[in-house]
């Protein structure tokens, strides 16, 4: 779960069900007693409906918490976490980074570095459509450490500069607008 609609989503769907439950967080939800297994069944049923699923076993969970914790880093905070993203992890989880990469490569069949690349690129996808922000601002605001890493990186992931990228993306929007 990423957004306040997520968990708003979630909430509604417990309390639907007369499922009674602690805190709502990103990806988890502590339920304050047990449940049976009908509801537990309709939980199920109603969280996929929603778009949602449950995650019984550890290292999904775990892959789950990552990846929301490098989502909320990207996309949510307003200054990315000045050291490295590995010990922001680990720390954030309290357990080696080491294990957590292994983990979630073998869950995801990728490195948490490349997740972490392409959410970044798909923030300066979003930063670049806002036109707000020069590059120069975006590599700063992301941790690059220069706009030509930020570009490069770009380029290797979605085939354009970010300048074609800006210039296709402003192209889209007038002719939506033509319509």
């Amino acid at each position: 779960m990423v957004s306040q609609r997520c968990k708003l989503s979630v909430k509604d769907t417990l309390e639907k069900l007369g499922i009674s439950h602690g805190p709502i967080e990103l990806g988890e939800v502590n339920l304050l007693s047990e449940i049976s297994a009908s509801q537990m069944e309709q939980l199920t049923i109603d969280l996929l409906n929603s778009g949602f699923e449950i995650l019984e076993d550890h290292k999904s969970i775990l892959v789950e918490k990552i990846k929301n914790i490098i989502i909320e880093m990207v996309h949510y905070l307003d200054d990315l976490p000045t050291n490295n993203f590995s010990q922001y992890i680990a720390g954030k989880l309290s357990y080696d980074y080491t294990y957590l990469a292994n983990i979630f490569s073998e869950v995801k069949g990728m490195a948490i570095e490349r997740f972490i690349i392409m959410n970044k690129i798909e923030r300066v996808k979003e930063l670049l459509g806002y036109n707000e922000l020069t590059l120069t601002e975006i590599s700063y605001k992301l941790n690059y450490s220069s706009v030509a890493h930020l570009s490069t990186q770009f380029k290797k992931i979605t085939g354009l500069t970010p300048s074609d990228f800006k210039r296709l993306e402003h192209k889209t929007r007038k002719g939506l607008e033509d319509l």
